[in-house]
């Protein structure tokens, strides 16, 4: 397959690159505690429906309401040791390594993601993302005003955040958080992405020529990287289906973690599970690379735009 159409195809094409390797286990390291509370409620969940027990049944187990069982499920809070024990032997499960083995992954989730060192310049509502992100093996991104994080240069990223900072030393300390997002396209097993950027966000120049210049430097270095596909929304598309706004899309080597998509404003986020509303994502997505220029042509674009400049 020389040119995956859709996410579903691009994960068969990733996965099938990777024979021979267990990408659960490779990618069980870059778990963050956002992760592993998902991991452990989609466990928890299962357990409680083979059972047939209402959230209601289960939230009486550890004196606990539904909205709590839900919240536990869904990983939006950490985990009491004390309620993992009991529910696992309200449904049953009594097998020490196996209640052994969801309890650890439980206290692993209570523990501070890799990011901690940044908490100070990363909102609360990001740090799902940074975990979500560093734990995908697929990433699809639509970018229409700016280059997708993961491809920024330095000095692009500053003239982005210039004017929303109060000193050079939150700036900096933003752009080394971003940087070391980005090593994760380089890592050993890396995920891969599949980014979709409008010509706007190419023409647009922020920081002035020579930033540009440089950024459209490192897209062309970008293309050359073996698990990233680059592709540019032209002018020439006119009204499309994402003129709303950017968006992410995330699936996981862990079978157990439903896609997600990501969605960004000012001050909060999106995060979006249920299958209905992913697919809907999923369809822009595929329009989007339909009307966009074919990958091979994306070299020849950047060079075009970087002559110009």
């Amino acid at each position: 397959m020389s040119d995956p159409g859709s996410l579903d195809e691009l994960a068969e094409y990733v996965l099938t690159g990777c024979r021979g390797v267990n990408m659960t286990e490779v990618q069980s390291q870059w778990r963050g505690p956002t992760v592993r509370r998902m991991l452990v409620g989609a466990q928890l969940r299962r357990l409680r429906t083979d059972m047939g027990l209402s959230r209601e049944e289960a939230g009486e187990a550890i004196r606990a309401s539904e909205w709590k069982i839900h919240r536990l499920e869904n990983g939006q809070v950490g985990f009491k040791e004390r309620d993992i024990i009991d529910l696992l032997r309200l449904y049953g499960v009594t097998e020490p390594d196996e209640v052994a083995a969801l309890v650890v992954l439980a206290r692993e989730a209570n523990t501070p993601g890799w990011w901690q060192h940044y908490g100070d310049v990363l909102p609360q509502w990001f740090r799902t993302y940074v975990d979500l992100e560093s734990a995908a093996n697929l990433i699809r991104t639509y970018e229409g005003q700016f280059i997708p994080g993961l491809l920024q240069t330095d000095d692009y990223m500053r003239a982005v955040i210039h004017d929303h900072l109060e000193s050079s030393e939150e700036m900096g300390r933003r752009v080394r958080l971003r940087l070391a997002r980005q090593t994760l396209l380089t890592r050993e097993h890396p995920p891969r992405l599949w980014a979709v950027v409008d010509e706007a966000a190419l023409r647009r120049p922020i920081g002035g020529r020579e930033v540009m210049r440089g950024q459209v430097e490192r897209l062309l270095d970008a293309t050359k990287l073996p698990n990233v596909t680059l592709q540019i929304l032209p002018f020439a598309a006119g009204a499309h289906s994402a003129m709303v706004g950017a968006f992410s899309i995330l699936r996981f080597a862990d079978r157990e973690l439903p896609d997600v998509v990501y969605l960004e404003h000012l001050t909060n986020a999106i995060y979006l599970d249920k299958r209905d509303e992913v697919e809907r994502y999923l369809d822009v997505m595929e329009l989007l690379c339909v009307q966009s220029e074919p990958p091979a042509k994306t070299v020849e674009l950047l060079d075009r735009i970087l002559n110009q400049l």
